[in-house]
């Protein structure tokens, strides 16, 4: 009699066991569940490049629009005036790029430089004057105010004023802020360079007028 139910009870358990092997409906559910991590970071991964691509290029953007608009500075229709840069002029160039740059936080996390290069009474190149806005500490890569210098860039590709003309060269740093910490990548800070060769006839005697919005010190 005992044989009989265990004889019973084992075939119950064999025919159990091979339904559960035909059994396919929670596979899909398994495999989800293993490559779900995989998966959640790779698109992670993917949302955070293409963020910082983005962010990136809006930094490369700003620094060319900088550069353009101050090149436009001091511009006149009245050809018997020679116009000068005011601190009010560069103020408005400055507050555009930080208004430009507001959905990534560029004024707390970014350093606009712009450097007026020159040729001086000696010929050489210098920078005659310099403004700066954003709260991220840096200085100019290639000196403060008053420096005198061969030219501005990479070497071999120096840019260099022309005698009564003036190149206005953009430096912008950008510390990156990422979406997901330094999980995909580390503390990165973005450097961009522009310049502009100034469109019209301009006194380079310097900037006139006040403001200190956008002095460097």
């Amino acid at each position: 009699m005992k044989m009989a139910a265990v004889t019973v009870r084992f075939r119950r358990f064999v025919c159990l066991a091979r339904r559960l092997r035909a059994d396919r409906s929670g596979v899909s559910m398994m495999e989800f569940a293993l490559i779900l991590p995989i998966l959640l970071t790779f698109g992670l991964y993917g949302t955070e490049l293409a963020y910082m691509a983005v962010v990136k290029m809006e930094v490369a953007q700003l620094s060319t629009a900088v550069a353009d608009n101050a090149s436009r500075l001091g511009q006149t229709d009245n050809s018997a005036v020679t116009p000068t840069v005011t601190e009010t002029q560069i103020n408005s160039v400055m507050s555009g790029a930080l208004t430009q740059g507001n959905a990534f936080n560029f004024n707390g996390n970014g350093r606009i430089i712009l450097s007026s290069l020159e040729k001086n009474s000696s010929g050489n190149q210098y920078i005659h004057w310099q403004r700066c806005r954003g709260n991220l500490a840096r200085t100019s890569a290639y000196g403060v105010e008053g420096t005198t210098l061969t030219g501005m860039g990479k070497t071999g590709h120096l840019i260099t004023a022309t005698t009564n003309s003036a190149v206005m060269y953009v430096e912008v740093y950008f510390a990156y802020q990422p979406l997901f910490g330094t999980m995909f990548v580390k503390n990165t800070v973005f450097y961009q360079e522009s310049a502009f060769l100034i469109r019209d006839d301009r006194s380079l005697s310097g900037v006139t007028g006040t403001g200190k919005q956008s002095n460097c010190i």
